[in-house]
């Protein structure tokens, strides 16, 4: 069982690592944000928003980038889960290219 210090670290922690990626994913007019994360199982959710919601390389984005970086920072972390923002409209998503999405 994880100490609450412990979660309050690995939480922590977690977070630090998402605002270290989401700048990239920025920078392609999507965003990465933290849906749940349990920190006792390692089992972390994740959901791309924005431009990836129509990106035919999502999937890729997430499991060889998100999960590999978090895993590599992270030891607690043993599986990233997530997908897209399926109620973003694809049209517009798509128009919004490169650097086009703003993040609420």
């Amino acid at each position: 069982m994880v100490s609450d210090e412990e979660r309050a670290q690995r939480l922590d922690a977690l977070h630090e690592v998402i605002e270290l990626m989401r700048p990239a994913v920025q920078s392609d007019g999507g965003d990465l944000v933290l849906v749940a994360a349990d920190v006792e199982t390692g089992i972390v959710e994740v959901q791309l928003q924005g431009a990836c919601s129509s990106c035919a390389v999502s999937t890729t984005t997430l499991k060889a980038g998100v999960e590999r970086i978090m895993k590599e920072r992270l030891p607690w972390v043993t599986a990233v889960d997530g997908g897209v923002d399926e109620e973003f409209d694809w049209d517009e998503s798509q128009a919004m290219g490169r650097g086009g999405y703003v993040p609420r």
